[in-house]
């Protein structure tokens, strides 16, 4: 048989595809597949002869096929014969879904469908046809569960992913039997078996052959028959005959070589030496078609007999060990009982005489009288049990005799039918003999039972069919899953690399924008270069909208329609621009992955929704866009219960429609300037405008001390672009003005507004007193800046994002958000402040520097961790104070206005008769 291969693959068989003469199998590494394995680790084979329907014109029809399985390229090969070395095709089954035909004209038809073909196959029989689609559906979800191969992976790596892979497979299994019961194993027909049996004949040879892979079978043939004429040059003989009768198929499993050094088997014996042929023997001699990938049929053949009859006389020694244990182990009981009772009696005796005193052996005496009458009693309840035992066994007996006599009428009833069907059968011979009448008649008889058994086996099939059908819907689902799980990770990890690009390329942008500030006015080709880069750099920023990743998330206007970078009027101020979109879009693609997703998790979990600590929690981080509506719903109820009426909305409009309000004109002249970048309000169709005027209106007519103030259009309008409804957006209104913010925010001295902005400056003083000391150095009043902040809830200074979630946060906490986060702006921006040394330049940059925010991660941590203590005892003390002052103040100032204007009046009756005016002097002549 030669030296034994290396156990080591080589390069050529990682590279080269799969020979069909040998099917592929997963070969451990370090073991190649010529090394010796036992017996019960070699994996099934799936080959066999299959029909397949193809070709064109005249030659088109039914072609037999050997087909085997490649498990490392989950694919289903298929040649002319199992004795051809090379392949005419493959068949990808990774992607591949499979179909059983119930209403095709023969039988056992199935189908194949690939994303690129529909391959049909025929069994030769149903059960065949059941065991193909069962083994390929496992071994298609083998080979999606299996953990990809790595090249170099250590052997115990590999054997540690072996009992996960197994259990996966068994799941797997046990779930499709619930839907198609498992087939056995064709014997002959799929297997190492199959290839033993003579090919399947076909009406003619032509019909046969693949013309669309002639040249393939070319080389096949060409092949065959060197190796016969290459066989019979060797002699004759019976080393000649066994030789020519070894070449095995593809697709069938090497003869297992046997180790002598192996412990638990015994060598097999060596080949004995065959006669000398004529012929010359050597390597020069050596025919070709012994070198290739055929093993030898009948070698395997007597090695496979040989390995049977030893496993049968060792499961025979099994039963015989086994039956002799088991006598032995009732005996060791036996023993072991008459043991435990003689130690007993022995350890009595020892007791009994080594007692001093008769009164010792007396109790010792009573004991055992004890345990005579427990003995006693428990034998009284075994007899008692056995007396039940008896009674039931003669009811049992009496059952039993009541069935004999039954099974007796049974067949007495047997016998008379058995004795109509013999009269019937008589009469039936008879009406034979007139062939007219009888012969209709049993042809319709007949007629009936074929087309109910043609019945009874369509029926079958669709059966089969529909299980089948459901298993591979199951299966393809959960493999679908699985793809959909991994697509999921790679577009995770390409938007985190996206998202480090736009951090690159947004640094690169503020290098520019700090050169061309430093490069200012000076002379040169240096600042014409940076403008180039620039300009550069904008350009591409236009080519790649048009062009831009579908991973990307961020476009030109978000969800709730505004745009996701500001549009900056100056030229200047472009670059700054696209270098905030570029840190909106990375901050957003880092989000998703790390805040986000959980974050949808946490808010999905929270169906019922309760003040609570948590849900404090998850308001300050921010509300998904799908989840935002229902909350707010929430929490505005929450606010207004004691004002909600139903109707009450309806009601106003009604009015509103009755007469006109007041207010009408300046709610008019407002709805043009509300979000001016906003798509829902600047488009002309959008129907945001109209429901926007009937919400002011119906507010003006709740609050008639207020009515209507410029600042509420811009509430409204978000209330109505996050929750669409227009009387959950009048709610939300109202709760905001009338229980949320202090009372006479919206009045027309704005006396609470007024009130805030003091208290956010010792606020500012208090956290910040840098930044403080700094804009007082330079005589900045903020309250230029921070009043619209708190009049529309900063709907006019931050981006949409950061926007909504302070709206979340103080939709439930109150006021003390406005100020955490006014506070928090100053901070994050607070060196880019402090750089600045002319005032000019500090309003400049204060008039847009909120648009320039876009980490809500890193403002909201800087707002709810940063700034505390935040108590909001100290925020009411601090009102107090103000209110009070700024109360004296207008009073004071109400004072000065009485005295002035009465001293004009008194300046009017003081004034000389002949001094009139000059139009009292034209209307009197």
């Amino acid at each position: 048989m030669g030296d034994a291969p290396e156990c080591t693959p080589s390069p050529s068989e990682s590279t080269q595809p799969p020979s069909p003469a040998r099917d592929p199998e997963v070969v451990p590494p370090g073991h190649s597949e010529g090394c010796a394995r036992p017996l019960d680790t070699v994996p099934k084979k799936l080959c066999g002869y299959l029909s397949k329907f193809g070709g064109k014109g005249p030659i088109k029809g039914w072609k037999c096929r050997w087909f085997f399985y490649d498990e490392r390229k989950c694919h289903l090969y298929y040649s002319r014969t199992a004795q051809d070395v090379n392949p005419l095709d493959s068949i990808d089954l990774s992607s591949a879904v499979f179909d059983c035909k119930a209403d095709a004209e023969e039988e056992g038809t199935f189908e194949i469908k690939t994303p690129s073909r529909v391959i049909t196959l025929k069994a030769a029989t149903k059960q065949v046809m059941v065991y193909w689609l069962q083994q390929l559906q496992m071994k298609r979800w083998e080979f999606h569960s299996s953990p990809p191969a790595l090249p170099a992976a250590p052997a115990a790596a590999l054997a540690g992913n072996g009992p996960i892979l197994h259990l996966n497979l068994e799941q797997e299994g046990a779930e499709l039997e619930e839907f198609v019961c498992p087939v056995k194993t064709p014997t002959g027909l799929v297997g190492a078996a199959a290839a033993f049996q003579p090919v399947p004949a076909m009406p003619s040879g032509l019909q046969n052959i693949s013309l669309k892979h002639l040249g393939t079978e070319i080389q096949n043939t060409m092949h065959n028959i060197r190796g016969n004429k290459q066989a019979q040059a060797t002699g004759h003989g019976p080393l000649a005959e066994e030789t020519s009768q070894s070449t095995e198929p593809p697709g069938v499993e090497q003869p297992l070589i046997s180790d002598p050094n192996t412990p638990g088997k015994e060598p097999e014996e060596p080949p004995k030496p065959a006669p000398r042929s004529s012929v010359p023997s050597g390597p020069a001699q050596k025919p070709k078609w012994q070198s290739n990938t055929f093993p030898f049929f009948t070698d395997g053949l007597a090695r496979s007999r040989t390995a049977q009859e030893k496993v049968t006389a060792l499961e025979q020694q099994v039963l015989m060990l086994t039956k002799e244990l088991k006598s032995q182990k009732e005996l060791v009981i036996i023993l072991h009982k008459a043991l435990e009772a003689a130690q007993q009696e022995k350890r009595a005796s020892s007791a009994y005489l080594a007692a001093t005193g008769d009164r010792d052996r007396l109790e010792l005496v009573r004991h055992k009288v004890r345990q005579i009458a427990e003995l006693s009693q428990r034998v009284e309840a075994l007899e008692q049990g056995r007396e039940r035992l008896e009674q039931e066994v003669g009811l049992r007996e009496q059952q039993v005799q009541a069935l004999q006599q039954h099974v007796q009428l049974l067949m007495d009833k047997n016998q008379a039918k058995q004795q109509v069907i013999c009269k019937l059968s008589q009469k039936l011979t008879e009406d034979l003999a007139q062939p007219q009448s009888a012969d209709a008649a049993n042809g319709d008889f007949l007629s009936q039972q074929e087309r109910m058994e043609h019945l009874k086996d369509d029926m079958e099939a669709y059966q089969t069919q529909n299980r089948f059908l459901n298993s591979e819907i199951h299966q393809v689902t959960k493999i679908w899953r699985r793809v959909a799980e991994k697509e999921k990770a790679l577009l995770t990890k390409c938007a985190y690399l996206q998202a480090r690009n736009c951090q690159v390329e947004s640094k690169y942008l503020a290098a520019l924008r700090r050169l061309q500030e430093a490069a200012g006015a000076e002379a040169g080709n240096f600042p014409e270069l940076l403008q180039q880069l620039i300009q550069e750099a904008l350009q591409w920023e236009a080519g790649e909208a048009s062009d831009s990743m579908e991973l990307s998330p961020i476009s030109e206007y978000d969800d709730y329609g505004f745009l996701t970078v500001p549009d900056y009027e100056v030229e200047d101020l472009k670059l700054l621009a696209k270098i905030q979109a570029l840190e909106v879009r990375s901050h957003h693609l880092l989000a998703l992955k790390a805040v986000e997703r959980p974050l949808r998790d946490r808010w999905a979990a929270l169906t019922e929704l309760v003040p609570s600590a948590e849900l404090k929690q998850l308001l300050r981080v921010g509300v998904p866009r799908e989840h935002r509506p229902r909350v707010w719903r929430w929490l505005i109820h929450h606010r207004v219960q004691s004002l909600h009426s139903p109707g009450c909305y309806q009601e106003l409009l009604g009015r509103g429609r009755a007469c006109e309000h007041p207010a009408a004109r300046q709610i008019e002249l407002d709805l043009n300037r509300t979000f001016p970048t906003n798509k829902h309000f600047t488009c002309p169709t959008s129907s945001f405008p109209g429901k926007l005027r009937r919400v002011l209106l119906a507010f003006s007519w709740q609050n008639p001390t207020i009515g209507y103030c410029q600042g509420l259009n811009r509430l409204a309008a978000i209330a109505l672009l996050v929750l669409e409804d227009e009387e959950s957006a009048f709610w939300c209104l109202v709760a905001i003005v009338e229980t949320i913010l202090p009372a006479e925010y919206y009045s027309k001295t704005l006396t609470a507004s007024q009130v805030d902005q003091r208290v956010l400056q010792d606020l500012l003083s208090e956290k910040l007193p840098r930044l403080t000391a700094h804009l007082g150095h330079h005589h900045i009043d903020l309250s230029l800046i921070t009043f619209n902040w708190f009049l529309v809830l900063f709907a006019d200074s931050l981006i949409s994002d950061i926007l909504l979630r302070v709206w979340d946060a103080f939709l439930y906490e109150g006021t003390k958000v406005v100020f955490r986060y006014a506070l928090a702006i100053f901070k994050y921006n607070e060196e880019e402040i402090l750089r600045l040394q002319d005032s000019l330049e500090i309003y400049q940059y204060l008039r847009f520097f909120t648009k320039t925010i876009c980490d809500s991660r890193k403002l909201m941590n800087i707002a709810f961790n940063d700034m505390n203590p935040f108590p909001m005892k100290q925020l009411r003390q601090l009102r107090a104070a103000h209110r009070e002052r700024l109360e004296a103040e207008l009073r004071e100032l109400e004072l000065l206005k009485a005295e002035y204007l009465e001293r004009r009046a008194s300046r009017g009756r003081a004034a000389p008769e002949g001094c009139v005016s000059e139009d009292e002097g034209e209307g009197d002549g």
